[in-house]
């Protein structure tokens, strides 16, 4: 199969290339820089070196690949520093989900792919009544965070489109928060440092429910629907969602930190914003039932547990203090 990979070198991307190549399919990986073009080609794919905003640079490389299938992970999070700025912050990642999804399903169309999936969120997205766990039918929040609005309005745009496109086979996946290589939880990530030094607390309750993907579970369940699974809207996340509270003094456990401290969700509001109070006291998490059922898949990591105990808490020995 031949597969265009639009945004290869991103966390998705550098994951999900190796273990296409593995299957045996032709990989047309895109990139912005030579450097990363550089990477792509070690790892076994063809780099393309073109910016997805470039409507005509993106016909032309999609048009020379004929592709069987495309798949979107354009993101630009890396330099993201604040939740206070939350739309300010995913501004670019919101043309991207827009503008550079618009531009590949022309290219698609017009260079005859069969498919097209693209890369979402579940998570703070899901809507903020009921239970505390959703489905792909229940609907998005209705009134999101001001912060937060222009950011959900591109998610739903993108989803839209991507599933209503006629002649192709449109797949979204709305995948977890990540963990594992490359990420914010890995080792010297972000996330882990600042919960290391005790900057990462506890907000409010505390009780907003995360769900958590490996990002090697990213790459194989991902794998599985560019290869064939019905059209529509799949959570690609693991089998535990939980409460921050609850993540947040386990990953501390992991590491031999000391436990995360308490703020209440007033003070709070001053140094992450709404958004961020919002995602840490009244998220819901996200059902994986579809996505297991349809693709007969099961994550590695069933747990986000198991997975940072894996991932942190292992000498070079592969001993794991957590779990002695």
């Amino acid at each position: 199969m031949k597969i265009f990979l639009a945004g290869a070198s991103g966390a998705v991307g550098r994951r999900l290339v190796p273990v296409l190549v593995q299957r045996g399919h032709q990989v047309i990986a895109t990139t912005r820089s030579s450097k990363n073009g550089a990477t792509l080609g070690e790892l076994g794919a063809e780099p393309v070196i073109v910016n997805a905003l470039d409507r005509e640079g993106v016909l032309r490389a999609v048009a020379a690949a004929k592709p069987d299938a495309v798949v979107q992970q354009l993101t630009s999070l890396r330099n993201m520093k604040s939740l206070r700025r939350f739309d300010q912050e995913f501004a670019e990642t919101n043309r991207l989900r827009t503008e550079g999804t618009e531009y590949l399903l022309d290219a698609a169309r017009a260079a005859g792919a069969q498919r097209v999936i693209a890369q979402s969120f579940t998570g703070w997205p899901n809507i903020r009544q009921g239970g505390r766990i959703k489905t792909e039918d229940d609907p998005l929040d209705p009134n999101p965070p001001h912060s937060m609005r222009q950011t959900l309005d591109a998610i739903t745009r993108m989803e839209r489109r991507v599933t209503d496109v006629p002649g192709i086979d449109g797949i979204v996946l709305r995948y977890g928060s990540f963990y594992g290589p490359g990420t914010a939880f890995d080792r010297g990530g972000e996330i882990v440092e600042a919960v290391r030094r005790r900057q990462f607390p506890i907000v409010g309750s505390g009780a907003g429910i995360w769900s958590f993907i490996h990002m090697d579970d990213v790459a194989a369940a991902t794998a599985i629907a560019i290869e064939g699974v019905p059209p529509g809207i799949y959570n690609i996340v693991d089998d535990e969602p939980v409460e921050v509270a609850t993540w947040l003094t386990e990953l501390a456990r992991i590491i031999s930190a000391k436990p995360p401290r308490h703020v209440p969700a007033w003070l709070g509001r001053f140094v992450i914003g709404e958004s961020g109070v919002v995602m840490m006291t009244e998220s819901r998490g996200s059902s994986n039932a579809k996505a297991k059922r349809t693709f007969n898949w099961q994550p590695r990591w069933a747990s986000w547990r198991d997975g940072l105990i894996h991932d942190l808490a292992r000498d070079g020995r592969g001993v794991s203090h957590a779990a002695a």
